[in-house]
């Protein structure tokens, strides 16, 4: 009988991260990461949205079950895969690695992994991203962060979402963002409305900076 300790397969999924970054190359790779219902979709919906004429994109999508994510990406005309984990709780680098196999990487400047809704597992799971954007939203409570630490502690850049709905919750801002601070200190921290576009610009922004940090210029 063989026994697989949790360390082997992380140690086996980081060996695989590795080669990912690799296969990436030059295509810059974001992995976001969020609670089920914090505004994912919306916000790679809208980043299409606003950067399909600037930058070339693709799309991998992770969800348990279903390809309504995908469906819903579908519309932009944007290279899409969905991958469901049935009943996983986070993409590996080993599916990341086959979903990105669908693509010619040679031709995407930015590469955008919607992870399976959660916290914990995904921020775990090393997929030879760049970076990992971290999604809030304010109808989760401003004490996930010092709850689910390991996300924010890596991210990237943290997104705060959802403040149209701040009048409705008792998420308290500055108490969220001094958590963040406390586990992350580099990481900017923007406050969204992404249904009604407000905050969207400095994200964007953001992610023209990190094309711009990995040489990727605008392409048509």
């Amino acid at each position: 009988m063989k026994v697989y300790m949790e360390q082997d397969i992380l140690q086996e999924n980081d060996n695989q991260a590795d080669e990912n970054r690799d296969l990436f190359g030059g295509t810059l790779v974001i992995n976001i990461i969020g609670s089920p219902g914090c505004g994912k979709t919306t916000l790679l919906e809208k980043t299409i949205e606003a950067l399909k004429d600037e930058f070339r994109l693709a799309v991998i999508e992770g969800d348990i079950y279903t390809t309504r994510d995908a469906e819903r990406i579908g519309k932009y005309n944007v290279p899409t895969v969905q991958v469901n984990t049935a009943g996983g709780c986070h993409l590996s680098a080993e599916i990341t690695s086959q979903a990105a196999s669908d693509f010619d990487l040679s031709d995407i400047d930015i590469l955008i992994i919607e992870n399976v809704g959660n916290l914990v597992c995904p921020a775990e799971f090393d997929l030879g991203e760049d970076c990992k954007v971290a999604v809030l939203s304010v109808v989760e409570g401003d004490d996930k962060p010092a709850k689910y630490p390991l996300l924010f502690s890596e991210a990237g850049v943290v997104l705060i979402t959802k403040t149209d709905l701040l009048p409705y919750t008792n998420f308290d801002m500055e108490s969220a963002k001094k958590d963040i601070r406390g586990l992350n200190a580099d990481a900017p921290i923007y406050e969204m409305d992404v249904l009604h576009e407000k905050g969207l610009e400095q994200w964007l922004d953001w992610l023209r900076e990190q094309c711009k940090a990995k040489s990727i210029s605008k392409t048509f």
